[in-house]
């Protein structure tokens, strides 16, 4: 199937990318045919995220969304506040002390799934193609070795390799220039990177798990349009924190973000995410309502110098695929959709100049000297600053720079990342952690909360996740580490379970939620995460 334009993901990027390609198009008076394909089994059904959303990008893209129908114009952000929690106490951080750029003014909460929906139906309505349900599986690569395209992978296909009765192949998207917004930890981003080296001389991408849940509470209990932020408790050997969003609808967002460079194998960032639940802060906005949507997702941390070269031979990488994320701000969306929309320009005009499948330096132009990089170069230093001094001394000097980086003084030193999987420590450095039991309240066990994420795979498909050596987990792993991935999932898919032969890892891969913390974590990068079936994962419904 030919095509102009692919876009691989219909996130904020992919989905940005394409209308502005459409937009571009029509003002250039050329016909553009534009293709977005979606893993999920709908457009949003694999979209996590916080949100709080600087709708900048959003206004230069769609100017009159507030009065279109757009979800996000619901619940503009009322108030703003940094909570330093104690085991049973919190205090407020000054907001005179928070650099201007990190007070959330004129910034909305809602769910970026819903506003990806609504970006789909702009996008369709200016005849872009969108095919949820259809999993990018391959590259596919000119005589020349660049990028013409992608496959779909095969559907039918049962565990051991063979046929079943549905099978059907996949497609082959034949594309003048095909754009990669897989999101964090992309597989085909990621094979893309090593294949045109898009990462000398660039830092190591560094990542975070961010857990999220949607809460329904009584009305006495929201306020909407409040953010609150958290550090501290109960991180006492890795760095993070907190986020509650109070939301349209009597609805609270709320989640944990662990950075993944933690060195305690006996870590669970799920079972933190509970217990931070527990404070009686928290309890206090939670009680008397329901837990009704649970997920979780890596998110890229590695800032300003992690972002790889963008573009390659007929192709790009945008949004999370390469790592936009401000992480002072915990937010991406709107850096996402102006890399798209950047990318998307930069083909038309080749498109429109008879090129095809060359390089888009124009793209890489566009982005060095957009709002983007400015915004991330401003914060580069903040998250090293905080791994390598921990939360408080981190934050202190983190927060300095920003201040003077606002004020025009740059700082003379970037300073760079190492690879979150060789972070980790032997087990014998450390003692168990004994996490406390869930109370079915406010905190919950992995299985229960993977129900409410509506994961589903096809239980005869192939494992998607794939291990270059089968006995490293129990050989290597599990005698120096304790075998760490049955921890660092949030999703109970990695087990060590106990035989008469001895110790056996199990992958329950029906329960994966598509989150790629093992592709990101696992100490000698032994899992690699591959596509699943089209169609499968997790179908969050407002997250």
């Amino acid at each position: 199937m030919p095509y102009d334009l692919v876009i691989v993901g219909g996130g904020p990027a992919g989905l940005s990318a394409a209308i502005r390609a459409k937009q571009a198009a029509a003002a250039s008076g050329l016909d553009l045919s534009v293709c977005v394909l979606e893993k999920g089994s709908e457009i949003g059904a694999h979209i996590l995220s916080g949100a709080v959303i600087d709708p900048k990008a959003l206004d230069e893209l769609l100017p009159d969304w507030r009065d279109d129908g757009c979800p996000l114009a619901e619940c503009p952000v009322t108030s703003n506040h940094h909570w330093i929690l104690t085991k049973s106490g919190k205090t407020e951080f000054p907001h005179a002390l928070i650099p201007p750029f990190m007070r959330n003014k004129g910034t909305y909460t809602g769910s970026l799934g819903n506003l990806c929906r609504w970006l789909a139906q702009k996008a369709e309505a200016l005849g872009v193609e969108i095919f949820p349900g259809f999993a990018a599986a391959e590259v596919l690569f000119d005589e020349a070795g660049g990028v013409k395209g992608v496959a779909t992978g095969d559907m039918g296909v049962r565990r051991d390799g063979t046929r079943g009765p549905n099978y059907q192949p996949g497609l082959e998207l034949h594309a003048k220039y095909t754009f990669f917004a897989e999101g964090a930890r992309g597989h085909l981003s990621k094979q893309l990177i090593a294949r045109y080296g898009l990462r000398e001389g660039k830092s190591p991408q560094v990542y975070g798990i961010g857990f999220k849940e949607l809460w329904d509470v009584p009305a006495e209990n929201h306020v909407p349009g409040t953010v609150i932020h958290t550090q501290g408790w109960p991180l006492s050997d890795a760095w993070g924190g907190g986020f509650i969003y109070h939301q349209a609808n009597s609805q609270i967002a709320l989640g944990f973000v662990v950075a993944l460079n933690y060195r305690n194998p006996y870590l669970s960032p799920f079972d933190e995410f509970q217990r931070w639940k527990t404070h009686p802060a928290i309890k206090a906005m939670l009680k008397g309502g329901r837990r009704v949507a649970y997920g979780a997702r890596a998110i890229n941390e590695g800032g300003w110098q992690a972002v790889p070269r963008l573009v390659f031979p007929g192709g790009a990488l945008i949004g999370c695929a390469a790592g936009f994320v401000n992480v002072p701000r915990i937010k991406g969306t709107h850096t996402a959709m102006k890399t798209g929309m950047m990318a998307a320009e930069a083909a038309v005009e080749a498109i429109a100049s008879q090129r095809q499948g060359d390089v888009l330096e124009a793209y890489e132009a566009a982005y060095q000297a957009s709002w983007v990089e400015k915004e991330l170069r401003l914060v580069r230093n903040t998250e090293p600053f905080v791994a390598k001094f921990g939360n408080a001394l981190g934050t202190l000097f983190a927060g300095a720079t920003m201040w003077l980086e606002h004020w025009g003084i740059r700082m003379p030193f970037t300073l760079q990342h190492e690879p979150d999987h060789e972070q980790l420590l032997p087990k014998s450095y450390f003692v168990p952690k004994d996490y406390p039991k869930p109370d079915g309240v406010y905190s919950f066990d992995k299985l229960s909360s993977v129900f409410l994420s509506n994961t589903n795979h096809e239980e005869d498909q192939p494992v998607h996740l794939k291990l270059a050596d089968p006995d490293r987990p129990i050989t290597y792993n599990l005698p120096l580490y304790d075998e760490p991935a049955q921890r660092y999932c949030p999703a109970g898919v990695y087990e060590i379970v106990t035989t008469e032969e001895g110790p056996r890892f199990q992958i329950n891969a029906q329960n994966c939620v598509h989150c790629k913390t093992c592709d990101i974590k696992d100490p000698t990068q032994n899992i690699t995460w591959v596509a699943p079936e089209g169609g499968g994962g997790p179908n969050y419904p407002n997250m």
